[in-house]
């Protein structure tokens, strides 16, 4: 994988990990300039909702309208509903997928929407999800909001 944005992406994913935490990660790329990092981090804040493509915007800070537009979300893990949901609600216009083989999100919502959708099938992506759902499949089933079985 030589896309340097997939791997600032994988770069925040590792992050979540290395500090007990969930192995997803995003990045926002206005201009070819990285405005915004984030991975998921519901267990170190204990929030329900701080995925890696809500950090990553939420970091970008609060930006006009025609910024989010003009930038593309890259995201090691397909959308999950509410994060796609964000993609829609800032008209983000174009989502890069490292891999959906572990997790297929709301790929096709943002694709009947307008959104270009990449997928990339990228095997580090694919490596640091299934290592987790192997050594804690609790934190897996508790991400997606399913029980354990």
């Amino acid at each position: 994988m030589n896309d340097r944005f997939m791997q600032a992406a994988i770069v925040q994913a590792q992050r979540g990990w290395d500090v007990g935490g969930i192995p997803i990660g995003s990045v926002l790329v206005h201009d070819g300039e990285i405005i915004g990092r984030g991975h998921n981090q519901r267990v170190q804040r204990s929030s329900p909702t701080l995925h890696g493509e809500m950090d990553a915007i939420e970091n970008a800070g609060r930006l006009p309208a025609s910024t989010y537009q003009a930038s593309t979300i890259y995201t090691t893990l397909s959308p999950c509903s509410m994060c796609a949901g964000a993609i829609l609600l800032y008209g983000i216009g174009r989502v890069v997928v490292g891999e959906n083989t572990t997790f297929m999100g709301e790929e096709e919502l943002l694709r009947s929407r307008g959104v270009t959708v990449e997928v990339i099938d990228d095997p580090t992506c694919k490596a640091l999800m299934q290592r987790m759902i192997d050594e804690r499949p609790e934190l897996w089933f508790e991400d997606i909001g399913e029980s354990v079985p």
